[in-house]
């Protein structure tokens, strides 16, 4: 089987896009002292370090942030692996009765969001907690939907968004695939 893969966004259009996603959030929020960002590991956390260096740039405020590995939350844990990969969850703040701002790369069924909200309400209880997604593709299993997005790709289910980023893959860029026979 052969793989067509086509980019949807190049490094430049995933940045102006981030900027966008970055003045949504600060739109919504007025109250920085009480908003909290935490990225879902792996790309999720690395557009929450970006989102949140913008933050600083626009608004010269320095939010707490935080990273979640949601792997023990997985409904699906079994099917994954024996021996899933921990990498392990960096909250050093109190979420209770915070405005949490989660994000993520990319979101599918709802079912990495809803583990991750799982996860977070096992460190308190938010004010409120919105979501802020780079990609949302559809297909949801969940009533789970993104606050913020950067773009909606309407997909089949045979095809797969790519979201690669220069801290893991050497390169930033989105791009869909799709297995040829």
């Amino acid at each position: 089987m052969q793989q067509f893969e086509k980019e949807i966004l190049n490094t430049h259009e995933l940045d102006n896009m981030l900027t966008r996603l970055t003045f949504q959030i600060l739109e919504k929020f007025s109250d920085f002292e009480n908003t909290k960002i935490i990225g879902i590991k792996r790309r999720g956390a690395i557009l929450a370090d970006r989102i949140h260096e913008k933050i600083k740039q626009f608004k010269n405020f320095n939010i707490d942030i935080g990273y979640l590995d949601i792997t023990l939350y997985r409904d699906d844990l079994t099917e994954i692996s024996e021996f899933p990969i921990l990498r392990g969850t960096e909250i050093n703040f109190d979420v209770k009765n915070k405005n949490i701002i989660l994000i993520d790369d990319v979101i599918f069924t709802g079912r990495t969001v809803r583990a991750a909200l799982d996860a977070i309400i096992d460190y308190g209880r938010p004010k409120k907690i919105i979501l802020a997604v780079l990609i949302d593709r559809g297909h949801r299993e969940l009533p789970i939907q993104p606050d913020f997005k950067g773009k909606y790709v309407p997909t089949s289910l045979d095809e797969r968004i790519n979201v690669k980023l220069k801290e893991i893959d050497g390169i930033d860029s989105v791009s869909i695939s799709k297995m040829i026979k």
